[in-house]
């Protein structure tokens, strides 16, 4: 038996006694289900409102895509002037970390303010919380070159193009995947905290944002559960697909997507 089925199995065995403990508390201790209801409740108001839950799940993963991919080719770009050009690194660099700093539920008011609710905001919200740490991040690859190197290309009258995408960007790839992988988790968390200041134009309906809100009001806790475990899996499904991306790009000659050998 291979390794990775062991794992998927034992994965798989670990996420059965959770559900199994979460169930045992809700039966032992009478817990009404407003309060806590059992993972068989929560499977049930997912089924009920199978049709809603994906509208919703639909609606957050249109907004954190987007603002994910946005913060993708903006990000890179600016890592790019940052990296060819150090005195402005230096004297712009320092401000993007405000991106990081400045708490996401403060800003998100000022976006739907200025923009108005619905989707194009929340996907600036989004935007904004991916931003820092690709910009961080692939900063980072592009100027960690050996200088050695940057040398011999220019020993051998290579421009700033070739220097930056023959050798910079492909050193690089490295760090532009990891803050991508960061990037992923918290765009859903960037389109949530969006859509719970953007509301909705229709009553009940929206993105899982809008939709555990809306479910909290109505004391449908177990539909919110249900809308909870749809925002985790979202986020989830982000982080390995870019894992896959990664893995595509750079497994052939990088150390760090090549299987680890004993020594």
């Amino acid at each position: 038996m291979s390794k990775q089925l062991v794992l998927v199995i034992k994965s798989v065995v670990v996420l059965v006694c959770l559900f199994g403990a979460w169930q045992a508390v809700v039966t032992l201790y009478h817990l009404p289900p407003y309060i806590l209801p059992g993972p068989a409740a929560v499977l049930f108001a997912a089924q009920e409102r199978f049709p809603s839950l994906i509208n919703s799940l639909s609606i957050t993963t249109e907004e954190a895509l987007g603002g994910l991919l946005a913060g993708i080719v903006v990000g890179v770009a600016v890592a790019m002037i940052f990296a060819q050009w150090r005195w402005l690194r230096q004297l712009v660099y320092p401000y993007t970390i405000l991106l990081q700093t400045v708490p996401i539920v403060a800003i998100a008011p000022l976006v739907i303010l200025w923009i108005g609710a619905g989707i194009p905001a929340v996907m600036v919200v989004t935007f904004i919380i991916c931003l820092a740490p690709i910009i961080a991040n692939t900063t980072q690859g592009l100027i960690s070159v050996d200088e050695n190197l940057v040398h011999l290309f220019m020993m051998h009258k290579a421009s700033a193009a070739q220097v930056m995408f023959k050798l910079r960007l492909p050193n690089a790839m490295p760090n532009f995947f990891t803050g991508i992988r960061i990037s992923a988790g918290i765009s859903v968390i960037g389109g949530l905290t969006g859509e719970l200041f953007a509301g909705s134009t229709r009553v009940g309906e929206g993105g899982l944002g809008y939709a555990i809100l809306y479910a909290n009001n109505q004391m449908e806790t177990a539909y919110m559960f249900a809308l909870v475990v749809a925002a985790t899996l979202l986020g989830f499904s982000f982080f390995f697909v870019v894992m896959f991306l990664e893995w595509i790009v750079l497994h052939n000659w990088h150390e760090s997507s090549q299987p680890q050998v004993a020594e």
